[in-house]
């Protein structure tokens, strides 16, 4: 029993001087801790998930028609726009807790540049099977903003 005793003191006072011996350095101002520290800058706006060029933040104001358009002629010409367009390209990742797929893909005419990007998609059931780098044709409901369709590619 006193050789527990004796090991237990011996470990405590280790212990303690071990503690009392540590000291942190200061923070510095750059530190995210530090008091006066400058607030985090602000992060970019993601661009996941925009569809169109309207959709990415621009830091020139938007006009919604052009002045020459009278007003009943933008009606119809927004009515008449396509509802879904259709693209190929690359599974780039999978994400099914959040119904989304990141596509990497070529330019979809009159839509789309080519890019890398993620899409929202609707039904998340269009998710099952996709993996990594399957090739793969989809189509995209603008209105939605959501794939609504996607198909493996041979």
């Amino acid at each position: 029993m006193k050789s527990k005793r004796k090991h237990l003191m011996v470990f405590v006072l280790l212990l303690s001087a071990g503690c009392a011996a540590y000291q942190l350095e200061p923070l510095s101002a750059n530190h995210p801790a530090y008091p006066d520290a400058a607030a985090a800058p602000e992060r970019p706006l993601s661009k996941t998930l925009a569809y169109t060029r309207a959709d990415i933040p621009s830091p020139q104001p938007v006009s919604a028609m052009p002045p020459e358009q009278p007003r009943h002629e933008a009606q119809q010409s927004a009515q008449t726009e396509r509802k879904t367009v259709v693209a190929e390209g690359k599974v780039v990742a999978t994400v099914p807790n959040a119904s989304q797929i990141v596509v990497e893909h070529g330019e979809i005419k009159g839509f789309m540049e080519a890019m890398t990007m993620g899409y929202r998609i609707d039904p998340p059931s269009l998710l099952e099977g996709l993996k990594f780098g399957d090739k793969v044709r989809f189509t995209i409901d603008v209105p939605k903003k959501a794939i609504v369709k996607i198909e493996k590619m041979n």
